[in-house]
């Protein structure tokens, strides 16, 4: 099976995959669907890059000899408006290379950049597990100076929390268990022990004293109610 067919096939199978993960309920199910798109988008991104260094190779026998030294892309940022989620790459003299050599493709749930021959090297970045669903067909790529601009067309025009569910989920892990139906009292107890374990000698005087003074307090109210 060569490069074209085999990603012909995994463009199938994460679109069958969108299409069960939809009609799915359990959210057990949904996990495991979701771990299976995350590793198709991978494989798929990889597929895509290896055909085009194929074609490159193609056209020129000895490519393959003056191959330039990919390196990751981490200088971005990111932005939203009501349709768009914007991503800007900040890449030195990229609006100076032929427009052909950046490359961006996107999924539903995905999008990678490749920009090739930027001073000797390639530059690349994958950002998988968007939070929301994007549509591939009307995003797009915009060369500024210095800048490559990725634009996601958002499917939905709802407001982003995060770019990612990745970062998301870090987020939700870090904030207290506040639950409606919980003691409130409790849910400080939880974020205090939380101050307590990740302070400092300093911060751990400062709450046992507060917590002291409170039990005092508390105490001597007691006492005068027996009173």
């Amino acid at each position: 099976m060569d490069l074209t067919e085999q990603i012909n096939q995994l463009e199938a199978d994460l679109q069958e995959l969108g299409s069960l993960l939809e009609k799915s309920e359990r959210k057990r199910v949904q996990e495991l669907l979701k771990q299976e798109q995350k590793k198709v988008e991978k494989e798929l991104a990889v597929k895509r890059q290896q055909k085009e260094q194929q074609a490159k190779r193609q056209a020129d026998p000895s490519a393959a000899s003056k191959a330039a030294y990919t390196v990751k892309i981490t200088n971005y940022a990111w932005d939203q408006s009501e349709k768009f989620v914007k991503i800007y790459l900040t890449l030195k003299d990229v609006h100076k290379i032929p427009s052909e050599n950046v490359e961006v493709s996107f999924t539903e749930r995905s999008f990678s950049v490749l920009v090739k021959d930027l001073d000797g090297k390639n530059h690349q970045m994958t950002v998988l597990n968007l939070l929301n669903a994007i549509d591939e067909k009307d995003s797009y790529k915009k060369i500024k100076t210095d800048m490559v601009l990725v634009m996601c067309k958002k499917q939905a025009t709802k407001k982003w929390e995060c770019l990612t569910k990745v970062e998301k989920q870090s987020k939700e892990k870090d904030k207290p268990n506040m639950d409606d139906n919980a003691d409130p009292s409790e849910g400080l107890m939880s974020m205090l022990k939380k101050i307590y374990a990740e302070g400092d000698d300093e911060m751990k005087r400062t709450i046992n004293k507060a917590w002291s003074e409170s039990q005092e307090k508390k105490i001597r109210g007691e006492d005068m109610m027996d009173l």
